[in-house]
């Protein structure tokens, strides 16, 4: 149980707190979007595509706002939870005890040695034969 909480509690943390690293990596920083950056040739396929400016509320603006701003509080509160249930989930995963043997489960009558077809060598001669000419 308590592996499981500070499992939620580090996803959690690692959400809300890799969001600005993430941003400011891929070049939408506190001073702006970066020159040379994956964030400028967004924004530069982003105003090509709108006739010369990035339109308001699209990816680039949103993302120029939170790599500028920060997220607000109640986007960091539900990126915690989303975060937090990730991480539970993932911290209190465990493999369910098998209880079938190796190879996989068998059908009835599947079993080695049942059902499968008993052929006979086939018989040499016992004594030497003479052929007639």
């Amino acid at each position: 149980m308590i592996k499981r909480v500070a499992a939620a509690a580090i996803g959690g943390a690692l959400a809300v707190g890799a969001v600005p690293v993430v941003l400011g990596a891929v070049g939408f920083t506190g001073a702006g979007i970066a020159a040379s950056s994956l964030a400028a040739k967004m924004m530069s396929a982003a105003a090509m595509a709108n006739g010369g400016g990035v339109a308001a509320g699209s990816l680039v603006a949103t993302l120029q706002s939170v790599g500028a701003a920060g997220l607000s509080t109640s986007s960091n509160i539900l990126l915690g939870s989303v975060g937090s249930a990730f991480g539970a989930l993932l911290g209190g995963a465990k493999k369910a005890p098998s209880s079938c043997p190796p190879g996989g489960p068998r059908a009835e009558g599947d079993q080695p040695g049942e059902n499968v077809p008993q052929v006979e060598p086939p018989k040499l001669p016992l004594g030497s034969e003479k052929h007639e000419k």
